[in-house]
């Protein structure tokens, strides 16, 4: 078990500062003007309470702050990994890195989309408001309010639908995962790579017990 010193978890403190700030500034250079630009050219959207707005921006801000945070806090988690443990993420990368070039284009789409479901439920649902607003909006025959009702309508309409999609895709994964599950043997290859190691420093520890051929 490695002993983390305090200049290590200072520096994983700065690092995930630095993401902090770096996904503040770069969501703030989104947000704010998108909302800027929204409140010149959209009525409905002048129309909206400073609050409201102000609560659109925080939700575009505060989970990229939190993502960019994360990420370089396990960036520099995986620069600071050392021995046995380094060798076998080594390992297991290179193997996630072949079985992905041997996907077809349409079992990429499949796992990438596996992986990401999350990410493509909130965009869609984004992108559902979008589109929705934009068409909801030019009807003059509707209150603000019961614009956006229709909105959130639309909006969940998609979700749901999206939602019955990911499930069928997460579950069809899960069945071709069960039906080809490998078998773990990572704990062996950790074993040999520490026991190579423990001999490492045992020669170095006694190099006068190293035999040399004559």
């Amino acid at each position: 078990m490695k002993i983390v010193t305090q200049e290590e978890i200072d520096g994983h403190t700065n690092a995930t500062i630095r993401g902090a700030i770096e996904g503040v500034l770069l969501s703030a250079a989104v947000a704010i003007p998108g909302s800027l630009l929204l409140n010149r050219r959209w009525a409905s959207y002048r129309a909206l309470p400073l609050p409201l707005k102000v609560m659109g921006t925080v939700l575009v801000i505060a989970p990229c702050l939190s993502i960019q945070a994360e990420r370089r806090g396990l960036e520099f988690d995986r620069a600071h990994w050392t021995g046995a443990g380094k060798s076998e993420l080594d390992r297991e990368a290179a193997e996630e890195e072949a079985r992905w070039g041997a996907l077809t284009t349409k079992e990429k789409i499949g796992d990438w989309a596996t992986r990401h479901q999350y990410s493509i439920i909130l965009g869609s649902w984004a992108l559902s408001v979008a589109v929705a607003g934009s068409i909801i909006s030019r009807d003059r025959h509707q209150t603000l309010p019961q614009k956006i009702v229709q909105v959130r309508m639309w909006a969940q309409g998609l979700t749901i639908g999206v939602l019955i999609g990911a499930g069928i895709l997460t579950h069809s994964q899960r069945q071709a995962a069960l039906q080809r599950r490998p078998v773990d043997h990572s704990w062996q290859a950790l074993l040999a790579e520490q026991a190579r190691e423990k001999e490492a420093r045992r020669a170095q520890s006694n190099p006068s017990n190293v035999s040399y051929p004559l």
